[in-house]
């Protein structure tokens, strides 16, 4: 007993220099949909609460989270259930006006107002926007083939601010809007990397459903800069769905964001354990030494 608190002790000294080193800062959280199980799965719910529980922690010592949720798995199993198809180009969801309906019911309705109760139930408080509200996600459709998907052109943080003066998680589903008012559906990895450089946040952090970047002989590798990160591209050791998300993280920097990190949400508190930790648990990307 005496030696379980005496390493409880010692985890929270650890930690002391983080706190104080990330207090008053900003962290964009992007908390992906293939992180979690399927509707009503305990390990969905274990995941969910846990990650609550790391946002509440984080406000109280003075960390800023902004949230950015996908939700990609629920869609399709939305999708098949109404009777649509799910039609994928180069990893993004064609998106028709019915499909755009579906994409905003799931993605502003369910999975958004499922976090913020989850996070309120935890002790926080938390407010969830789709980016078409105050205008917080801009943007303009990439490619007239792929329907409503859309880009971000800009990112009006105005809202963001004044939810965070008063202590609020700002919880936001990646659905932005046109310069005529339609919705657009645009790729959460892509939303979170625009929100965290136009709030110059301390970190992006992509919770996603591997360990962080592998190596050509599957191991982690715990940390990375952006040469590094190119040279991996350019001989496809980073590929697939890393792709999107380790662009996601070079932009963010480009953009003056401190350091990315990539990890896995699928492990319980994986958000303190990378942030709290020396060893972390997932890959860190950080900028060039000058």
């Amino acid at each position: 007993m005496l030696e379980d608190s005496q390493t409880k002790a010692r985890i929270l000294i650890e930690a002391l220099p983080y706190i104080r080193a990330f207090s008053g800062k900003t962290f964009v959280i992007k908390y992906g949909g293939s992180t979690r199980g399927k509707d009503g799965e305990d390990s969905d719910r274990t995941l969910d609460q846990s990650f609550a529980d790391d946002l509440v922690l984080l406000v109280h010592i003075g960390i800023r989270p902004v949230v950015v949720h996908g939700g990609g798995p629920d869609i399709t199993r939305m999708m098949d259930r109404m009777g649509l198809p799910s039609r994928f180009v180069d990893g993004l969801r064609v998106t028709d006006r019915e499909g755009m309906e579906v994409v905003e019911m799931v993605l502003s309705g369910k999975i958004n107002r499922e976090l913020v109760t989850l996070v309120q139930k935890r002790g926080g408080r938390a407010v969830g926007l789709a980016g078409r509200d105050g205008n917080l996600l801009v943007g303009e459709r990439k490619n007239p083939d792929l329907g409503f998907v859309g880009r971000v052109r800009s990112v009006n943080t105005e809202v963001l601010d004044l939810l965070d003066r008063h202590r609020y998680v700002t919880i936001v589903a990646p659905v932005g809007v046109d310069d005529d008012g339609n919705p657009l559906n645009i790729n959460a990895d892509e939303a979170a990397s625009e929100i965290a450089g136009a709030l110059k946040a301390e970190k992006l952090i992509m919770m996603t459903d591997t360990p962080g970047v592998l190596g050509g002989d599957k191991r982690l590798i715990p940390s990375l800069t952006p040469s590094r990160v190119r040279e991996l591209l350019s001989d496809g050791t980073i590929h697939g769905g890393m792709v999107p998300k380790i662009s996601g993280c070079l932009k963010a920097l480009d953009m003056g964001v401190r350091k990315a990190h990539i990890i896995d949400g699928r492990i319980p508190h994986a958000l303190l354990l990378e942030i709290f930790t020396p060893e972390g648990v997932g890959t860190e990307i950080r900028r060039e030494q000058a």
